[in-house]
């Protein structure tokens, strides 16, 4: 099937074996897509019969389907018109990673972080009510995000609430248990047959209508409950007050399209369990899913990466922590889902009682980091940087309010490229700055890391964050000591300051600026709160000059602070300039190009500082 072919599919008319042809279909060219851009390709292989049902179930132009992350959206997009830019995917100005409402109207909502769908879908069926619109809203959410609490909050309110909902459990044997035993199967499959769903909406009609017939329902449907509940996994989210189906079969067409079907046409809260497996369809991925689930280009016919990863920040953060644990038993590591992601393999292999996997839900881990702090542990959490925005107020609350020593390794600080929006690492310095107490540490190579890592950990007091980039190092590989702020060159033109990986671009500018016959002082911030701007006022008094170079969100940004505190101590700047990644939300494409794009690539700060000459 050609791309344009996919926008030209009759859904009401569809067969069943037009469909499992048309399943295999969007395989193919998910395994051809991906190969070549790279992105999320396990996931989105284990639910294509699903989203396939979908769109034989709903018009997700006018129903609202809301996808929790949204890393398995890919058949979808396909299915919306947009097969045909597939090759532009987590590209500049090409399709999002993830749904992205501005990019289709049948991307309901931005999805990029996990176990808020529930909640979501709630809202947007509590609004049609409200309104009195007509249209369908469900839920999609893998068993991984329902590690994480705010699931279950959305799950219990979405229950009770009365509200027509469809939520899809997405389960490929990660986070929910298997049935137990060949009754359990057999109950499952009766529990879903159409016979069974129509005698019991007319058993408790009748029962409504004769003497003593409520108290017969329910009496009877206490029995089959505590029946059910026992040998089946329903009984949770049939407390909660779903009306529960399942569990499903996620790669047979026929049956899920039907069930999708069924549960729209209840009234209600309805959860329909589907279990799939993640990288079906692709051998390299379905026997190892883990490696496949976020991917750069690799070769389709051997599942082999085009490029071999080098040594990374996440890398070097975990060797240095297992060195550290292995002459201090109090070092734990704690992570929530991103096990691999952070590094942190080594550790769990070599320490697995000291290695805890807590799941999506990372403000439990910041509050039982505080917990271990509190009783003498040292506690590391690895998390990336836009994921520990979700542990902010455990932050202040379970770490700073107590002054504990815990150590969070910020993982992914700063651009991040191609996972866009939802990802960009800019906004840790300006909430972690504002946490009482709080140190925060920028290295900008692998060396800084390591000795950074080993100070925050067993000198440091109180809270400490230690934030570093994504991949390898940039033009900067040294290492500046153990100063706060330290100058790397003198100068007496220009004063430039910066920290973390753009450094490798000052150094790169400062080349360029003083081929033009000027002399520039450089200053890089070991730490980036609280600032020593001790040796910056002493340079700027020398210069009179000051450019400051970083890769973060402009809001309380270093700059801020130091301009700030040059004009409480009166030091005179002639020339100002703050380059940094603004004020807005920062689109998908590589680092490189939103570098350029925010004005902050080497050349840029060249240009700046020779301007302000």
């Amino acid at each position: 099937m050609l791309p344009d072919e996919f926008q030209q599919i009759n859904w009401t008319e569809m067969t069943d074996s037009e469909g499992v042809a048309l399943c295999q279909e969007l395989r193919e060219e998910l395994v051809r897509s991906v190969s070549q851009t790279g992105g999320h390709l396990a996931s989105n292989l284990g639910t294509v019969e699903l989203t396939v049902a979908l769109h034989r179930t709903y018009d997700t132009a006018k129903d609202r389907l809301v996808f929790d992350v949204g890393h398995q959206c890919y058949c979808h997009k396909m299915l919306t018109g947009r097969a045909d830019r597939m090759d532009t995917m987590r590209k500049l100005n090409g399709l999002a990673g993830f749904p992205k409402p501005n990019e289709s109207v049948h991307d309901a909502f931005v999805a990029g972080h996990a176990s808020n769908s529930v909640s979501v879908a709630l809202g947007m069926a509590r609004a049609r009510t409200q309104l009195g619109e007509d249209y369908n809203v469900v839920a999609l959410i893998g068993d991984g995000a329902l590690t994480g609490g705010l699931a279950y909050e959305g799950l219990s309110d979405a229950g009770q609430s009365g509200e027509n909902l469809v939520v899809i459990l997405n389960d490929n044997g990660i986070s929910i248990k298997k049935n137990v035993g060949g009754v359990a199967k057999l109950l499952s499959r009766h529990h879903l047959r159409p016979q069974y769903l129509r005698f019991k909406k007319v058993y408790r009609s009748v029962c409504n209508h004769i003497p003593g017939g409520k108290k017969l329902y329910r009496v009877t449907h206490k029995i089959k409950q505590a029946v059910k509940g026992s040998i089946l996994p329903s009984s949770m989210f049939e407390d909660m007050g779903f009306r529960y189906m399942g569990p499903v079969n996620g790669h047979n067409l026929s049956e899920l399209t039907r069930i999708l079907r069924w549960a729209k046409e209840q009234e209600g809260p309805v959860l329909v369990h589907v279990r799939t497996v993640k990288g079906k369809g692709y051998p390299p991925a379905e026997r190892e899913p883990h490696l496949f689930h976020g991917v750069s280009p690799f070769d389709p016919a051997t599942g082999k990466p085009l490029k071999p990863s080098g040594t990374d920040f996440s890398a070097v953060f975990g060797e240095t922590l297992t060195s550290i644990a292995t002459t201090d038993e109090r070092v734990c590591a704690v992570t929530a889902a991103m096990q691999s992601g952070t590094g942190l393999d080594v550790f769990a292999t070599q320490f697995p009682e000291r290695c805890f996997d807590v799941g999506i839900a990372e403000g439990h881990a910041v509050a039982m980091c505080g917990g271990m702090a509190k009783q003498g542990a040292v506690p590391v959490f690895a998390v990336y940087s836009t994921f520990l925005q979700r542990g902010y107020d455990m932050l202040i609350h379970d770490i700073a309010l107590s002054g504990l020593h815990a150590v969070f390794g910020v993982d992914r600080a700063g651009l991040v490229g191609a996972d866009g929006e939802t990802h960009q690492g800019v906004f840790d310095l300006a909430f972690l700055s504002t946490v009482p107490g709080m140190t925060v540490l920028a290295p900008a190579s692998f060396a800084e890391l390591s000795n950074q890592l080993r100070w925050a950990v067993e000198q440091c007091p109180g809270p400490v964050a230690v934030r570093y980039p994504r991949g390898g190092e940039n033009g900067y590989s040294g290492d500046a000591g153990a100063e706060p702020t330290v100058t790397l060159q003198q100068g007496t033109d220009l004063t430039i300051v910066t920290h973390g990986i753009l450094t490798g671009e000052v150094l790169r500018a400062v080349e360029q600026i003083e081929a033009s016959g000027y002399s520039v002082e450089v200053l890089k911030l070991n730490r980036v709160h609280p600032i020593d701007a001790d040796p910056v006022a002493a340079s700027v008094q020398k210069t009179g000059r000051l450019l400051v170079a970083e890769e973060v969100v402009h809001q309380n940004c270093t700059g801020m602070v130091l301009a700030a505190e040059l004009m409480a101590r009166g030091v005179q700047v002639d020339k100002l300039r703050l380059l940094n990644c603004g004020k807005d939300f920062i689109p998908h494409g590589t680092v490189e190009q939103q570098r350029r794009m925010l004005g902050i690539s080497w050349e840029q700060i060249a240009a700046a500082g020779l301007e302000m000459l």
